[in-house]
């Protein structure tokens, strides 16, 4: 099953999944969001995709503290 933006909750909840399988997911979501973007992508919609992001980031914060944090700081650079 490919899990989207959507699922962030749902995958927080997995109890049977490790912490790690969680970020990798979560990643993955976030990997996808940006290679649908292409040239031709309009500023807001590049926009939609950083504040999805964003999302996933602080989902990831909620695991693994530090990771959350430097994603959160080094996407604004």
């Amino acid at each position: 099953m490919a899990y989207t933006v959507n699922d962030i909750e749902k995958i927080l909840d997995f109890s049977t999944w490790p912490t790690r399988k969680k970020i990798d997911e979560l990643l993955r979501i976030d990997c996808d969001l940006y290679c649908n973007l292409g040239k031709e992508s309009k500023k807001s919609e590049r926009e939609v995709v950083k504040k999805k992001s964003k999302q996933i980031y602080r989902a990831i914060k909620t695991l693994d503290q530090d990771l959350g944090v430097k994603f959160l700081l080094y996407m604004d650079r």
